[in-house]
This record gives structure tokens, C-alpha cells and sequence, in this order.
């Protein structure tokens, strides 16, 4: 079982399996907020600690970005679109030994949406 937590705890989730690998987008939202992606299917992520989030959405309106009101990390991604079958997880919430054992794949979310790696 993976764990995640923000910085103060208030918001947290548990996982079943650890990432075989995570995304490193370079769009102007990902490279600001400094994240990694852990792609789950939202019926395998449960939600541990139900601390108040905000949202943030931008351009077309597809995600909206959450991050802990108190402590301010970035947690999460939502489809507002509820029949898309992802979530991105912020896997650098997750222990070091978990995010060092996946394969950090480079998206060029900025120009191609393509990886580059």
C-alpha cells in the first residue's frame, strides 16, 4: 500500500500499487507547480485524509489542479469530465524510496504532447 500526504497531512490518499513510472511534464501549469504524475484509474485511489482542497482550472476547463488549503501543495489532478477514467497523483508526495524506484519519463507538454524520452 502507497501513502501520500501534503505537507501538513490534512490531505492524504493510499494506493495499492507504487508507480512503475512518472511523468515530468514541461506545460506552463507542470514545470510552475514542479511536479511528477502518478497516473491512477480514480477507483484505485482512496482518499485517507479529507482535508479541504482548492481548485484550480485553466484553458478548456478539463482538470482542475487541487492543493491543500493550509499548507498549499499541489495533491492532485480531477477530469471534470466524470466518464475519463484518470487522475494524475503528485508522486513527490510520496516516500523517496517509492518515487525512486519509477522510471521518470519526460512529456513535452509544452509544445508536442509527446514524450521525449
Amino acid at each position: 500500500m502507497i501513502r501520500t500526504s501534503c505537507h501538513c497531512g490534512a490531505v492524504g490518499f493510499e494506493i495499492e500499487t507504487a508507480p512503475s513510472e512518472v511523468t515530468d511534464c514541461n506545460c506552463s501549469i507542470c514545470r510552475r507547480y514542479g511536479v511528477l504524475w502518478a497516473y491512477y484509474s480514480p477507483t484505485l485511489v482512496r482518499r485517507v485524509e479529507g482535508g479541504p482542497t482548492e481548485t484550480y482550472e485553466w484553458n478548456n476547463h478539463a482538470i482542475a489542479f487541487h492543493r491543500c488549503r493550509a499548507c498549499g501543495c499541489v495533491t492532485h489532478w480531477s477530469s471534470n469530465d466524470p466518464t475519463r477514467d484518470r487522475m494524475g497523483i503528485n508522486a513527490r508526495l510520496m516516500e523517496p524510496d517509492v518515487l525512486a524506484a519509477a522510471r521518470v519519463r519526460r512529456l513535452d507538454g509544452a509544445v508536442s504532447e509527446r514524450y521525449v524520452d
